[in-house]
């Protein structure tokens, strides 16, 4: 499949979002309970034990509206800049599962799509998600959900993946003064110190990691707190499973939306405080 075939989705939590039609609201609720329970008329049952006087959509007509509804993922406003921190995932569309593979291999029809997140490692609410097919880089994804990150962000954490030109690019140009993306082994200066123009972020990362070492540098940079995403991944694949219902790849893709829409509600109810106990 060519670069050109490939698709994107992104979703950002401005809440501006027009609504797509008349029911949009009822069929959210819907996808979004079914993804919680894993069950395709989860929604069904929940207007049901509610007692909702609202008409319930069928499966067949959700599945039909499921790419046109328009996503709000909701954000509690912010008193200061956002540190988001960045990771993905795929999510199997059809395959088998973990102990078989380990066991007697993987088998040709085995496909997944990948789920790319921007966490505030504050609040542990997902600012944006994307969705993209498995050929997707990390890189290429974060280009675009920075750009439709509209927040304002004091610092990007982010595995060596995302250590390219383009990325740095991006965060240069949305002028985020602090970047903690480890470079990848063997890495050169790019920009040296006797050449006009300020100086490279990635750059003097590399130098405060070649002076001090990385583990004081991930220290100070607090680059320890973009394992929060990977917490958020866990949070996702446990609460919603690691396997898409819908079998329309647009579908698809606006499921993961839909969940990372309930994963932030459920986050809002109250998280766990967490606190550091001497030995």
């Amino acid at each position: 499949m060519g670069k050109s075939s490939r698709t994107h989705r992104t979703r950002s939590l401005s809440g501006l979002h027009r609504r797509g039609g008349r029911g949009d609201g009822v069929n959210e609720v819907c996808l979004s309970s079914g993804g919680a329970t894993n069950l395709r008329a989860g929604g069904a049952r929940f207007f049901g034990f509610c007692g909702s006087v609202c008409p319930c959509p069928n499966t067949a007509h959700r599945s039909r509206r499921m790419a046109r509804v328009e996503v709000c993922l909701p954000l509690l406003p912010g008193k200061k800049a956002r540190h988001s921190v960045c990771d993905s995932t795929g999510l199997k569309v059809y395959g088998e599962g973990e102990w078989k593979v380990r066991t007697h291999g993987a088998s040709k029809r085995r496909t997944w799509r990948k789920l790319h997140l921007q966490i505030d490692e504050a609040t542990n609410e997902v600012v944006v998600a994307g969705a993209s097919e498995n050929s997707v880089s990390d890189d290429e994804m974060f280009v675009e959900m920075l750009t439709e990150n509209e927040e304002a962000i004091e610092q990007i954490s982010g595995d060596g993946a995302f250590d390219r030109k383009k990325v740095y690019r991006a965060i240069e140009a949305r002028e985020i003064p602090k970047a903690a993306i480890p470079p990848r082994k063997g890495a050169r200066i790019w920009k040296h110190g006797n050449r006009k123009g300020e100086r490279l972020i990635r750059d003097e990362n590399l130098r405060s990691i070649r002076r001090h070492g990385k583990a004081k540098w991930k220290r100070q940079s607090n680059y320890h707190r973009r394992s929060l995403a990977e917490t958020g991944v866990f949070r996702f694949k446990t609460i919603f499973s690691d396997k898409l219902q819908s079998r329309k790849q647009d579908n698809q893709f606006q499921e993961m939306i839909i969940k990372c829409a309930a994963l932030n509600r459920m986050t809002h109810l109250g998280m766990p405080d967490s606190y550091k106990v001497a030995a």
